[in-house]
């Protein structure tokens, strides 16, 4: 290639891919400026130039941010300060992916349960508590709980699912129920629902293995903070009553 040879912004454009806009962008903030006519101020582009964007795409591929590739991109060599850089930009990057993955998860089971007319309030509790899926994972772990933790990472996403389709319905259920007194046979059979399928999702095993921990030693009011209900205060306490009801019935039965 002749390294002599000039390039309009539109030819620089069409041949290296960059759209005009970027090019003007790259040039106001100092990133990349041609040579301009002093008179006309239209820009020119030389063979150099495609090497400095060359650059800057191969920096904007690691995923650095303008300006930080602005303080590399005139570097002659690269020594393990780059390393340490990159090992920084990596970590970042991994934990962004998580992200990116639980939010891709998140949405796949949103799709699934907006199937139908979804009460807006239950929808989004359900989207909030599966944001803090991995924090309800951390306070396990920090209070010892890791084989609970491990149980419920190889749930699947169609049992998720289940679970959540079932909450929506019986929170339907429950609002429509409040009010009701907690001995009525609908309100008892809503809970009696409600439980067997939170017990269905957990399995024996893992019931016996909550019922074996000393729940009462461990931080209950931090693990609801990260929580969210659809229920008003009334609304929640309401049905604790009902639930506390039903499992009185159980024991005398």
């Amino acid at each position: 290639m002749n390294k002599d040879k000039r390039f309009s912004i539109g030819e620089f454009s069409e041949k290296t891919g960059i759209p005009i806009p970027t090019l003007h962008y790259y040039d106001e903030i100092g990133l990349l400026q041609p040579e301009k006519n002093p008179s006309s101020g239209h820009r020119t582009y030389y063979f150099q130039d495609i090497i400095t964007l060359q650059k800057i795409i191969s920096l904007k591929f690691l995923g650095y941010s303008l300006d930080k590739i602005a303080n590399l991109l005139h570097e002659a060599s690269y020594n393990v300060d780059l390393n340490e850089s990159l090992s920084l930009h990596l970590n970042a990057l991994v934990s962004e992916k998580e992200k990116i993955e639980q939010s891709m998860q998140a949405i796949k089971r949103v799709i699934k349960l907006v199937e139908g007319e979804v009460d807006s309030t239950i929808l989004f509790s359900l989207i909030y508590n599966m944001k803090v899926e991995h924090k309800h994972e951390e306070w396990m772990e920090r209070h010892s709980l890791t084989d609970i933790t491990e149980e419920l990472s190889i749930k699947s996403e169609e049992d998720k699912i289940t679970l959540d389709k079932t909450f929506i319905q019986l929170s339907k259920e429950m609002k429509q129920l409040y009010g009701k007194p907690i001995d009525d046979s609908k309100v008892q059979e809503m809970v009696k629902n409600y439980l067997d399928s939170i017990f269905s999702f957990l399995g024996d095993d893992l019931i016996q293995k909550l019922a074996d921990t000393n729940v009462e030693e461990l931080d209950i009011q931090e693990l609801e903070y990260m929580t969210t209900s659809p229920f008003t205060e009334d609304e929640q306490k309401w049905f604790n009553q009902a639930i506390e009801f039903y499992m009185k019935q159980e024991e005398m039965e």
